[in-house]
């Protein structure tokens, strides 16, 4: 028996920290498609060889976020707990022995043994096991949310990592071809052909498109930051990003339609259902506790005379005082809360998605009207530039016109992330792929 007990015991093995240093290099990192969420993810070869598309970033995403390995962990202790709700409570063994003082005829040293069983306990294992299930079953959801929320966020940081870079780019052909301006100014500065006051519109020109540079610099390395630990990459990794970033365009058809079966397919708000069902196991459990707590067992002695007995025993707990009221309310209070807390998510976003489907009207207008200034402004630039280069027009007018096309062009970029990160975030909240109205993930083009 001591053996049979020893074979089935656990055993303890040590298990070392590790450095968290992150991946050298996306070539280390693989990103399977089996394990990906179906309604998060099309179904894509990952091939990081030429580059990390923005399907390719949201797969790594998922498989590799640090974030996320510990919702993965909280997943298997949800499951270990649902287990251990399961198991039956192991009865009591007792024995007891007493031995003679002083030995006389006819007697004998005595001993009795029991074997006894929580009854209460058996009686409210299958509510326990209910809510421990549902439990594992809410963790487990939340796990699929956490993987759709990293998805949507991998693609936000990919099309900001792009934008920043486009601004990049765009900032330093201004900084080249206002580069000759100032050494012009210091000349006709020095020949007297000009004064301070006028001078400086030409200092700020240059002054301002360098504060910009650094601060899309800034920008731009807060962004590689976040999309390195997203994907579990070392800060020195490279980040290879290729291809358009991702669009999506709701139609309100599709709008309406997800609202309608909205809680039947966001893994929050089934979470939430989950979580309340086991709650409501929780309260069954406890209204069952409320019954007095009930220990049957068996026993055998013999006593000093040498005469051997054999009988039962049952204990009960008096429903006097506490009856479990404490613990009763408390889980009804409980789910009370959960109620509460599932209706308001639900309004908070039906409420967020039309929000979103406003603004991205808005901002789909915006986008065309402010496309065709930037492209007038563009061309006013051009004309202003060989203008300027025949001596046909003053710098300052020259300068100007420049500004001008260099902010619309930096406006349009900016407009076109917000349109994205909302397009992306309305997607994520209606939990359907169809809204995309194409997914680049056939072809990897570099961003013009």
């Amino acid at each position: 028996m001591a053996v049979a007990l020893l074979s089935a015991c656990a055993t303890y093995a040590p298990a070392s920290l590790g450095a968290g240093e992150g991946a050298a290099s996306v070539m280390q990192l693989t990103a399977p498609v089996a394990p990906m969420p179906a309604l998060a993810l099309p179904e894509h070869r990952f091939d990081p060889s030429d580059g990390l598309d923005v399907t390719e970033v949201a797969m790594l995403a998922v498989v590799n976020s640090p974030a996320l390995k510990v919702k993965r962990d909280e997943l298997g202790i949800a499951r270990a707990q649902a287990f251990s709700a399961g198991l039956l409570p192991d009865p009591q063994l007792s024995f007891g022995k007493d031995y003679l003082t002083h030995p006389g005829p006819g007697l004998s040293s005595a001993y009795n043994l029991g074997l006894s069983e929580d009854v209460t306990a058996l009686l409210t294992r299958s509510s326990r096991r209910a809510a421990a299930r549902s439990q594992a079953e809410q963790v487990n959801l939340a796990l699929l949310w956490a993987e759709w929320q990293s998805v949507a966020q991998a693609r936000l940081l990919f099309d900001q990592v792009q934008t920043l870079r486009a601004q990049q780019v765009r900032l330093r052909i201004e900084q080249a071809a206002l580069a000759p301006l100032e050494p012009a100014i210091h000349k006709a500065l020095r020949a007297g052909n000009l004064t301070y006051d006028g001078a400086s519109v030409g200092f700020n020109a240059g002054a301002d498109v360098r504060k910009r540079l650094a601060d899309s610099a800034i920008a731009l390395h807060q962004a590689e930051t976040d999309l390195h630990v997203l994907l579990g990459l070392a800060p020195s990794a490279p980040l290879d990003l290729v291809g358009a970033p991702y669009r999506a365009s709701p139609t309100p058809e599709q709008v309406q339609q997800a609202l309608a079966d909205l809680p039947r397919r966001r893994p929050d708000l089934l979470a939430l259902q989950a979580g309340y069902q086991s709650q409501e196991a929780k309260l069954r459990a406890a209204i069952l506790a409320q019954f007095p707590a009930l220990n049957i067992g068996f026993t055998t002695a013999r006593d000093t005379t040498d005469v051997s007995t054999r009988g039962f025993s049952i204990g009960i707990t008096l429903p006097l005082f506490d009856r479990n009221r404490g613990n009763i309310a408390i889980e009804k209070a409980t789910r009370q809360q959960l109620k509460d807390d599932y209706e308001a998510r639900v309004l908070d976003t039906r409420s967020d998605m039309q929000r979103l489907v406003a603004d991205l009207a808005t901002l789909t207008q915006q986008r065309v009207t402010l496309a065709a200034h930037a492209q007038q402004l563009d061309a006013a630039r051009r004309a202003a530039e060989t203008a300027w280069q025949q001596r046909l027009l003053d710098w300052p007018t020259y300068l100007a016109i420049r500004g001008n096309a260099l902010g619309t062009d930096l406006d349009l970029l900016d407009l076109q992330q917000q349109q994205a990160t909302r397009a992306i975030a309305l997607e994520a909240l209606l939990g359907n792929t169809d809204l995309a109205t194409a997914h680049p993930v056939s072809v990897k083009a570099a961003m013009p």
